[in-house]
């Protein structure tokens, strides 16, 4: 039985897949729209709302938290940007558009972006 097991392996141990959803949420942050499989964006999607939901808080500790996920560039621009342009929305900052397969592979891909 697979009784909370919800995410998604990805074909990683625990520690190296902690760290691709950390370097992916830092290049959603810094470029704010990323193409990535399919999967690993809907993989990064609630990672990253609750990211923008800690921002908005303003806290130092809200802050630390925040850069210690994704660094301290990536860090400083959702607390000061990214939290203030979403101030007035509760939730679903982010949106996954399907894009075409990729052709070494036929991986299916997708954007994911703020919106």
């Amino acid at each position: 039985m697979r009784h909370h097991n919800k995410n998604r392996k990805l074909g990683r141990v625990r520690k190296v897949r902690k760290a691709l959803i950390n370097s992916l949420a830092r290049s959603l942050v810094l470029h704010e729209k990323i193409k990535t499989t399919e999967i690993k964006a809907r993989e990064l999607r609630p990672f990253a709302e609750k990211l923008i939901t800690k921002g908005k808080l303003g806290t130092i500790a809200a802050r630390r938290a925040v850069i210690e996920r994704i660094g301290s560039k990536a860090g400083k621009k959702l607390m000061d940007e990214l939290a203030k342009k979403y101030e007035d929305r509760k939730g679903g900052f982010t949106r996954i558009i399907k894009s075409k397969r990729r052709l070494s592979d036929g991986s299916k891909m997708a954007f994911i972006e703020f919106i």
